[in-house]
């Protein structure tokens, strides 16, 4: 005999889980009494939120693969972790977020934390279910795991009653996940796809997803290479990609390249590739018409949710990124020279002016990109900073991004310390806002505790650089809200067992670095980052002067 906890954790060893995340509550006692006895099977990474804790399961699925596992309280647990499973959703990627629940015969009362979590988290997640019969927890389980891996993988939400947890039952624990073979497609698809390309000018493969096995990358590298078609990605998916290889020409997100903005714009035949078409990648739903883009559309995805869900695809193939791209073969047109414009394009998009700052992040970059190993990991949360590791690093093979599609601010750090759980001698580089750092900077604590400490970049400006943007080209010289008052954050960092430094010129970041490198408890890098410095082309006041100009030409 088990009670539920037991049950619960023994299936998730047997599932293949191996770490989890999460912040103690009295409502799931029988789950953390039971990971006692899991230590070293399934490890449990005590974290400072649950917000924070979310957004690492969020950052583990997107790294390995698998689901993110967390644990959260009723109530004010479960909202905190809402964040993270919102991310998960719109990165697409698996996490199963347990949390404890009043007992079966309080609800409905509005009993102390209770809420209808099916009801809350429905719109936010893939599914979200309780648990009310112990005998049907293996099954739910089994089919949360499922759910959040297959398809377009996403968030499971499962609610555990106290009792359910407390009860007892001679259920066997899984036995292990369900093999669910991914779609391949059938050969009239690829027929109709090869003649569509065929009879292109100007051929253009856009991907993105989750669920990409290194197979599945080297093919579709393969074909776009021997085919000469300029590959783009999706919104914080350029790291999928070989940033390196001749068809590569950059990023759809924000901050979108007015080169990549052409090339889909310009596009005769687009092969959209485990996309979902999210509002950064399109911009704004104006590169391609809603419904009927001009250009020809062959949309290809796991999910026969997402085909048709926006836009109306001349060729619409239910199959996997991984089986699709092993279908294709090389096929030739005369569209060379748009493949190697779209690559010149992107390499000049790396030239940008010395900034105006104490610290230059053009030459960190650069710096940066010759210095980190091939394996590196990057995180980032939300904020103006992230044009730095999104838009000036080329990625190769190995090196991972870690990036909320959500745009939401304090990701950067638990992702961090996720990636540093999962691959401890990986080199992980988080960057941080000086605002956005303080989203979820408690969690440093977690990093000490866990031994997975990362190195973080801040980059502190003392505003709230993206809302500033805005402010400036909408509401010239009339600042509100945005202007932040920090800590010593050397001092802060420092109190966590974090190396950290204050990086005052552009001169001394490169031997601050490699003593963060060096440093066995992680590091924090303080740099000092100028207002003005606020996009890479563009100065704070020269926005504010041409709104102030734009302004008065209307008045």
């Amino acid at each position: 005999m088990r009670n539920g906890g037991q049950l619960l954790v023994e299936s998730l060893i047997a599932l293949g889980a191996t770490k989890s995340f999460g912040v103690p509550g009295e409502s799931y006692l029988a789950v953390l009494d039971a990971l006692h006895d899991a230590r070293g099977r399934l490890d449990y990474v005590l974290c400072r939120n649950e917000g924070g804790a979310s957004f690492m399961a969020a950052a583990w699925g997107k790294l390995t693969g698998t689901p993110g596992i967390c644990f959260v309280t009723r109530g004010p647990g479960a909202t905190n972790a809402s964040i993270g499973v919102h991310t998960a959703m719109q990165d697409s990627v698996p996490m199963l977020l347990f949390i404890g629940q009043v007992a079966t015969g309080m609800k409905g009362r509005e009993a102390f934390q209770e809420i209808d979590y099916p009801a809350a988290f429905g719109p936010i997640a893939k599914w979200a279910v309780e648990i009310d019969d112990i005998e049907r927890l293996p099954e739910i389980l089994s089919r949360a795991w499922t759910m959040a891996v297959s398809g377009r993988p996403g968030p499971v939400v499962v609610a555990l009653p106290e009792d359910t947890l407390a009860a007892h039952t001679s259920a066997p624990p899984l036995a292990g996940p369900v093999a669910v073979t991914e779609p391949a497609p059938g050969p009239q698809a690829i027929a109709a796809l090869r003649h569509m390309l065929a009879q292109a000018q100007r051929p253009l493969i856009l991907f993105g997803g989750a669920n990409w096995s290194d197979d599945g990358r080297a093919a579709l590298k393969a074909f776009a290479e021997s085919s000469a078609i300029p590959v783009i990605a999706a919104f914080r998916f350029q790291d999928r990609f070989d940033n390196h290889s001749p068809v590569f020409a950059g990023e759809a997100g924000v901050g979108m390249p007015g080169h990549v903005r052409r090339l889909i714009g310009e596009a005769d035949v687009i092969l959209a590739l485990n996309v979902r078409f999210g509002e950064m990648t399109t911009d704004g739903y104006t590169l391609l018409s809603v419904p009927q883009p001009s250009q020809k559309l062959i949309h290809v995805h796991a999910s026969d949710r997402e085909l048709g869900k926006i836009y109306r695809p001349a060729l619409a193939i239910q199959a996997g990124p991984n089986a699709f791209a092993a279908a294709l073969e090389p096929i030739s047109g005369a569209w060379a020279q748009w493949c190697e414009a779209a690559r010149a394009d992107y390499e000049a998009s790396f030239d940008a002016p010395a900034q105006p700052s104490p610290v230059d992040m053009v030459a960190v970059m650069k710096w940066l990109g010759e210095r980190l190993p091939d394996d590196v990991i990057l995180t980032n949360g939300a904020g103006n900073f992230t044009v730095w590791p999104n838009k000036f690093f080329r990625f190769n093979e190995k090196a991972r991004l870690l990036a909320p599609q959500s745009g939401a601010m304090g990701y950067g750090l638990p992702a961090a310390i996720a990636a540093k759980v999962a691959f401890p001698q990986h080199t992980v580089v988080c960057f941080a806002g000086d605002g956005d750092f303080q989203m979820n900077c408690q969690e440093l604590g977690a990093a000490m505790q866990a031994g997975a400490q990362p190195i973080v970049l801040l980059l502190n400006n003392g505003i709230y650089g993206t809302i500033r943007a805005h402010q400036e080209r909408h509401f010239p010289a009339r600042i509100s809200g945005t202007t932040l008052a920090n800590p010593d954050f050397v001092a802060l960092a420092s109190a966590y067992g974090f190396h950290a430094e204050k990086v005052a010129t552009t001169g001394d970041f490169a031997a601050a670095f490699e003593r963060a490198l060096a440093s066995k408890t992680g590091a924090v890098l303080d740099l000092d980052i100028s207002p003005e410095a606020l996009t890479p082309r563009q100065t704070l006041s020269q926005m504010r002067d041409a709104a102030l100009i734009s302004s008065k030409a209307k008045a």
